[in-house]
């Protein structure tokens, strides 16, 4: 065996042994089809797969355009496979994690740490997430084939306070001129009647599978079979206190005399002017632990107290936005984090809480007749859960659209657990001064 030959069969066994362990894993044996391609490549080189090119070409006569189109295509076949399985790219859009994750923020999001999530909408545009560049309305993917939930093997499951990347629970529906809005807040406040006829205002009212719904990114506070209560803003998980998270900030009324928050204080603070809000020599400032020791030392500083709803101040957007639980963001619960395989009673009381779990995320057909429930038209006092939920909340407390407004996060919507941050700008600098050196390569915590 001469060492061409030789040279051949050992990049068939590299190549075909790494496709095999993606097999396994993928648990679809189906694509064992695949390695009479790999041995066609590497072995026996009947078929011209690379047909753009041309077959056995005079030496140096392959065109720059042909080596371009080489490239291009291992390149997008190579980044899409790693997105797909391993490690994607993401942005941190808004201030909802603040300090923990900065707006401008640049992260690898993992998936292998859960398990990759296989796409409901296979047919798509390449690195586009439901919508074409440079449009607000032309979709990016096809619902010719939609495929159920199913996720792979991973390194473990979602635990207390991972930061995680999930599909927005609510973004089935979209009013495609509010986007920035949850429909279903939407419908609260102006109507469901409105809300679809008004097309000046809100626009088209779309759907989008679970894949294709915005990322959302927010700390898991509670898992499946937890109890999770909020009481004057102290988060409690099955009666205990959430671990100090150093990340985490809140409001603190900060009354002052004599001079005002200068730019270099507010650096110091780690704040930006457009966070405070100011009245007179009150200031409303969103500090950290370690923000607030720093503004204890301010001499004109004259009192600190940090801002807590009162239980009496009933938010009605909050989530289950139902009379019979009069709750807002500081008090809230006592709830429980429903569980696969785990059943409930099911009564008119706690409905409200499971409604949509059971109707749209479990895809049943929920009815009450009568003051009776029906699901799937037979009577039920109980119901058995088919997926994990989870509770998500930002570190940025007064400042996060999370679970206390939308509810829980079923496992299909959750993409991967953010790694490690790769690149930080702050959009309120110009280059260079926008590069926050410190953040490269900080590991999300």
């Amino acid at each position: 065996m001469n060492n061409i030959l030789k040279s051949k069969w050992f990049t068939f066994g590299l190549v075909g042994g790494l496709y095999l362990l993606w097999v396994i894993w993928l648990g679809n044996y189906w694509w064992l089809l695949g390695f009479a391609v790999i041995f066609d490549i590497y072995i026996t080189q009947k078929v011209h797969w690379a047909f753009w090119k041309k077959k056995n070409p005079p030496e140096g006569k392959q065109t720059k355009l042909v080596e371009w189109i080489d490239a291009i295509i291992f390149a997008v076949i190579a980044a899409t496979f790693i997105r797909l399985f391993f490690i994607e790219a993401y942005t941190i859009p808004t201030s909802s994690m603040e300090k923990s994750m900065m707006v401008g923020d640049y992260l690898f999001v993992s998936k292998v740490a859960y398990g990759p999530k296989l796409p409901n909408t296979p047919i798509a545009f390449p690195f586009v997430h439901h919508t074409m560049p440079f449009s607000t309305t032309l979709k990016s993917f096809s619902t010719i084939i939609q495929n159920p939930y199913r996720r792979l093997k991973g390194c473990g499951r979602v635990k207390n306070d991972d930061v995680v990347v999930f599909n927005f629970p609510e973004g089935d529906t979209v009013a495609l001129s509010m986007q920035d809005r949850s429909y279903y807040d939407l419908v609260r406040t102006y109507g469901h009647e409105r809300v679809w006829s008004d097309k000046r205002v809100f626009g088209n009212i779309i759907y989008r599978p679970v894949d294709k719904r915005e990322n959302y990114i927010k700390r898991c506070i509670a898992i499946p079979g937890d109890s999770l209560r909020i009481k004057e803003g102290q988060v409690y998980v099955n009666g205990m206190p959430q671990k100090n998270i150093p990340g985490i900030q809140y409001i603190y009324i900060v009354t002052i005399t004599g001079e005002s928050f200068s730019k270099d204080a507010l650096e110091k603070l780690d704040i930006s002017p457009n966070e405070i809000e100011a009245s007179d020599s009150i200031y409303y400032l969103p500090l950290t632990e370690s923000s607030l020791e720093k503004l204890k030392q301010f001499r004109f500083v004259k009192s600190i107290k940090r801002y807590v709803k009162p239980a009496e101040m009933i938010d009605p957007s909050i989530f289950p936005s139902d009379p019979k639980y009069p709750w807002n963001l500081d008090n809230y619960g006592p709830i429980w984090i429903p569980k696969k395989g785990a059943t409930i009673n099911l009564t008119m009381e706690n409905l409200p809480l499971y409604k949509r779990i059971i109707d749209v995320y479990e895809g049943n057909d929920l009815q009450i007749k009568d003051g009776q429930i029906y699901i799937n038209g037979s009577p039920a006092t109980t119901y058995t859960f088919k997926l994990d939920y989870y509770w998500m909340m930002g570190d940025n407390r007064y400042n996060s659209a999370d679970s206390r407004f939308w509810g829980f996060v079923p496992e299909d919507h959750v993409v991967g657990k953010a790694s490690f941050v790769w690149l930080s700008l702050d959009k309120n600098k110009n280059f260079p001064l926008n590069i926050r050196w410190n953040r490269f390569f900080m590991k999300v915590k």
